[in-house]
């Protein structure tokens, strides 16, 4: 008896997809909703998903707990790497200046890439570390709410 790999892959997707929008992200499918958010006022925090452990081990858990915090973005997106392709290219297309990596966060000012917290920064590193990075990065672009 094989297990389907398609059921057992939408079912980590489903999973992963569930997780990031329980920590108040919204969830951007088409490139439409990332130009129309990413080019809005003020700050947003893009979380590019993905289904690596890191992702599910560091990333996800860092995404929801870095906004616990007296300064923190305007808006909290994902776009899912592997899932939602034209979305996160579209969201790509935003961070000038640095390669595709998942998962990984971009804080995004009034259109423009402020930071990157890529990949390198969050696999092998403890989630608490990288709570601690992004909050950094609200001390240091957003407002306090």
């Amino acid at each position: 008896m094989g297990m389907d790999f398609n059921f057992f892959m939408n079912d980590v997707v489903r999973q992963a997809r569930d997780e990031i929008k329980a920590a108040g992200y919204t969830e951007l499918t088409t490139p439409e909703e990332v130009d129309a958010v990413l080019n809005e006022k003020g700050t947003t925090l893009v979380m590019v998903n993905s289904v690596c452990g890191c992702a599910g081990g560091i990333a996800r858990p860092a995404a929801a707990h870095s906004v616990h915090y007296d300064k923190r973005p305007d808006r909290l997106v994902t776009v899912f790497a592997g899932q939602d392709k034209e979305a996160t290219a579209q969201a790509r297309s935003f961070f000038t200046g640095y390669p595709p990596s998942s998962p990984s966060f971009a804080l995004v000012k009034d259109g423009q890439v402020q930071a990157m917290v890529e990949r390198h920064e969050i696999e092998g590193h403890h989630p608490m570390s990288v709570v601690e990075h992004l909050q950094t990065l609200f001390d240091q672009h957003c407002e306090e709410v």
